[in-house]
C-alpha cells in the first residue's frame, strides 16, 4: 500500500480546475492507498492574506474536500500548520538545498515576474517546504500535474543530498503520479492561462460553491471563437478556448476529446455551452450543497482537522525527530 501525500492551498475557494486536476484523483486514490491530504496554510503565507479570511477559507476548503469524497475516516485530512514537523524539516532542507537549484524553478520566475526583489523569501524557498511536506511522512508517491514535476525533482535532489551528506539512506525517492493532460483546466477568460484561485476575475473560474445561475452565466460568457466545433482534435489546434471547453466536457463526462467532438461536430458554441452547463451543474450542485451542509458545523470541521493533525503528527514527528538526530541536534 503506497503512502500518498498531496495538498491544496486554502486561500480562495477550490474550483473546477482543482477538482478535475487533483481532488477527484485524491478521492480515487483512497482505494488501496494510505492518503495524507493537507490544507497547506504555511504555503499560503508566501503572499499576504487576511488572517480571518485564511481561517474561514481553511474551513470552507476542508468542507469542500469532504463534500468531494475525501473520507476523514479512511484518509488523513488536516491543516499543515497544525503539524510542526513540516516547519522543522523545512528549515533543515533550507540548509541542504542550494541557491542555484531554487533559482532555476520556473514557477518562482513566473510568479515573481519582473519584480523579483520585492517578493517574499517564502515564495523563493517554497519548494523546500513542499519537499518537507512529502518527506516528513516518507511518502513515496505524489499525485501532481506536469507543472509540479520540477518541484518533485528538486525534492528528490534534496533527499539525495541529505542522504549523501550525512552518510545515510534515510529519505526515500518520491515517484510522481502525473495526472492526465486532459484534466489541465484553463481560465474561462484566457485559454492559455491555468484556471486559478488567484485570478482577479471571478469570471475566469467555476468555483465548487457556485450556484446553477452563476455557473450558467460564467459558461455563457466564457471566451470562444466564431468557428463551429470541428470533427477531430487537429481542428482544435490554435484554438485554446475551444480546446479548453471541450477538454472540460471530456473530463467531466469521462470521454475522450475525440468522442466529444464526434458528438458535437459542426455545432456552434451556443448549443455546446448549453450542454456543457448542464454537465457542469450536475457535478457541482451536489458538491456545493454538501459543502453548505458541512460548513454549518464549524466545530465538527475543526474536530476533523485536529484529529487529522494528530494522526499526521504520529507519522511525521518520529521521522523528523530522527532527521534532527542525524544532523546533530540534541534531543530533549
Amino acid at each position: 500500500m503506497a503512502r500518498i501525500f498531496s495538498g491544496i492551498q486554502p486561500t480562495g475557494i477550490a474550483h473546477l480546475g482543482n477538482y478535475l486536476g487533483a481532488i477527484r484523483n485524491w478521492v480515487a486514490l483512497q482505494n488501496g492507498n494510505e492518503g495524507i491530504y493537507c490544507l497547506v496554510d504555511l504555503h499560503a503565507l508566501t503572499v499576504w492574506v487576511d488572517p480571518e479570511a485564511l481561517r474561514a477559507q481553511t474551513r470552507t476548503n476542508a468542507a469542500l474536500l469532504i463534500a468531494c469524497g475525501i473520507d476523514p475516516a479512511r484518509s488523513i485530512l488536516f491543516n499543515q500548520s497544525a503539524v510542526h514537523a513540516h516547519a522543522r524539516l523545512a528549515w533543515i532542507f533550507n540548509c541542504v538545498a542550494r541557491f542555484g537549484w531554487l533559482n532555476r524553478m520556473t514557477q518562482f520566475k513566473d510568479k515573481a515576474g519582473k519584480d523579483r526583489e520585492a517578493v517574499s523569501t517564502g515564495l523563493f524557498v517554497y519548494p523546500n517546504l513542499m519537499a518537507a511536506d512529502i518527506l516528513a511522512y516518507h511518502a513515496t508517491e505524489v499525485p501532481v500535474g506536469d507543472d509540479q514535476s520540477q518541484h518533485l525533482e528538486l525534492a528528490n535532489d534534496i533527499a539525495q543530498k541529505f542522504n549523501h551528506d550525512y552518510g545515510v539512506e534515510f529519505f526515500p525517492t518520491i515517484t510522481p503520479r502525473i495526472m492526465k493532460a486532459s484534466a489541465r483546466i484553463m481560465s474561462l477568460r484566457d485559454g492559455q492561462k491555468k484556471m486559478s484561485k488567484s485570478d482577479p476575475s471571478d469570471q475566469s473560474r467555476i468555483n465548487l460553491t457556485d450556484s446553477a445561475d452563476v455557473i450558467a452565466q460564467k459558461i455563457r460568457r466564457a471566451k470562444t471563437d466564431p468557428e463551429p466545433l470541428p470533427g477531430s482534435e487537429e481542428g482544435l489546434a490554435q484554438r485554446p478556448e475551444a480546446q479548453n471547453l471541450v477538454g472540460i466536457y471530456a473530463a467531466l463526462a469521462d470521454q475522450t476529446v475525440a468522442e466529444v467532438l464526434r458528438r458535437h461536430e459542426g455545432k456552434g458554441f451556443g448549443p455546446f455551452k448549453e450542454s456543457l452547463t448542464e454537465l457542469v451543474e450536475s457535478v457541482i450542485r451536489p458538491i456545493a450543497e454538501a459543502t453548505q451542509r458541512i460548513e454549518q458545523d464549524a466545530g465538527e470541521i475543526d474536530r476533523i482537522l485536529r484529529n487529522g493533525a494528530d494522526r499526521a503528527a504520529a507519522i511525521a514527528d518520529p521521522i523528523v525527530t530522527e532527521a534532527e538526530k542525524i544532523v546533530g541536534f540534541l534531543q530533549p
